[in-house]
């Protein structure tokens, strides 16, 4: 599970819009996949593992506070994400959005900024992920990446000790965002999938 802090910008996107730009960018990742089984630059993870995880976390989450999310994970990678991503955009345009959301671990906030800060920015990771067990272009903005990584950064010890990120990979200061980024997470963006 990822976690966008809250950063402050000029024109800052809505939950709904920026799931539905970051899914979508997912999405087309996903039609372009041509072997579920490549494996993934996640430890022991395949293409279909990425998507597997993304399907199967959210509903467990949201669940905690009675949200519930009538979404399976099935095996079929495709149609498994098109049903998933339909279901949390329906869930991020519906008046639900707005209302509070409570997690023991999160706090109490309004669930489509739940949604957004731990789940969407997981997306835009694992997109990442799908992209390099694909061989396919992930397509992540430069400018976007960079913001995550500075709010993250400060959170590092953190995040480490949650165990859902590896050691970090040394990556030259003066490397592309997304690759810091990825590097910070603890993918090798130079080395191969898996």
């Amino acid at each position: 599970m990822a976690y966008r802090p809250t950063v402050t910008s000029t024109a800052p996107e809505t939950p709904s819009a920026r799931h539905a730009r970051v899914a979508g960018r997912f999405g087309e990742v996903v039609a372009g996949v041509a072997d579920w089984s490549s494996p993934a630059p996640v430890e022991g993870w395949t293409a279909a593992d990425v998507v597997g995880h993304l399907v199967e976390w959210l509903p467990g989450l949201l669940a905690a506070d009675g949200v519930v999310l009538d979404v399976e994970w099935t095996g079929d990678p495709a149609q498994d994400w098109s049903r998933h991503a339909a279901a949390v955009q329906a869930l991020l345009d519906s008046p639900r959005a707005a209302e509070p959301f409570t997690h023991q671990h999160l706090g109490t906030q309004p669930l489509g900024q739940a949604v957004d800060r731990f789940y969407t920015t997981d997306v835009l990771l694992h997109t990442w992920d799908l992209a390099r067990a694909s061989g396919q272009d992930a397509g992540l903005d430069e400018a976007e990446c960079a913001e995550l990584l500075a709010g993250m950064q400060p959170m590092d010890e953190f995040l480490r000790s949650s165990g859902q990120y590896g050691p970090k990979v040394p990556v030259p200061d003066d490397a592309p965002a997304v690759d810091r980024l990825m590097g910070f997470l603890g993918r090798d963006p130079a080395g191969n999938p898996g």
